[in-house]
């Protein structure tokens, strides 16, 4: 009889092929770490892919002006609010409702809008991005999950 032995790695490969049966685009963290050619952070401490994610607030949100893209990626990536908990509170209801923005018209008025982050009704106008030993730094400890799915950019 024969025993097979898994190993973190095979576990990590296995999920990796299943997330891009999904649809899952696949990027080695080591790729898109900061300093290398295809770097998409520029320190180990920024958890959000910043380029992805903007695109898609441009992508979901084509007649929001560029100012209210700025502060919606804002609110997004440094909420205001001195609380983890109530962090999460606001940055889950963006992620429901969308973040709202004021912005000045044409016209010279203000108006306001919600940014969409993700298009719950067509799923397929989502980026889903699986990154695998994505090192993240923070106050001098560092983490390299296995695998780190994103989706438009947010981890």
């Amino acid at each position: 009889m024969s025993t097979s032995t898994f190993s973190e790695s095979v576990i990590e490969q296995a999920a990796l092929a299943w997330l891009e049966s999904l649809g899952y685009l696949i990027i080695s963290g080591l790729e898109i770490a900061p300093g290398e050619a295809m770097a998409e952070r520029d320190d180990y401490g920024q958890v959000c892919l910043s380029r992805r994610l903007r695109q898609a607030l441009q992508r979901l949100n084509p007649v929001v002006p560029p100012d209210a893209i700025d502060e919606a990626f804002r609110k997004l990536t440094r909420p205001d609010t001195p609380s983890l908990v109530a962090n999460n509170h606001v940055i889950h209801k963006y992620l429901v409702e969308g973040v709202p923005v004021e912005y000045q018209r044409a016209d010279g008025s203000i108006g306001g809008d919600l940014v969409r982050v993700f298009d719950y009704g067509e799923p397929e106008n989502n980026e889903f991005l699986a990154v695998n030993q994505f090192t993240v730094v923070e106050n001098q400890h560092e983490r390299r999950p296995d695998v780190v799915l994103f989706i438009n950019g947010l981890p």
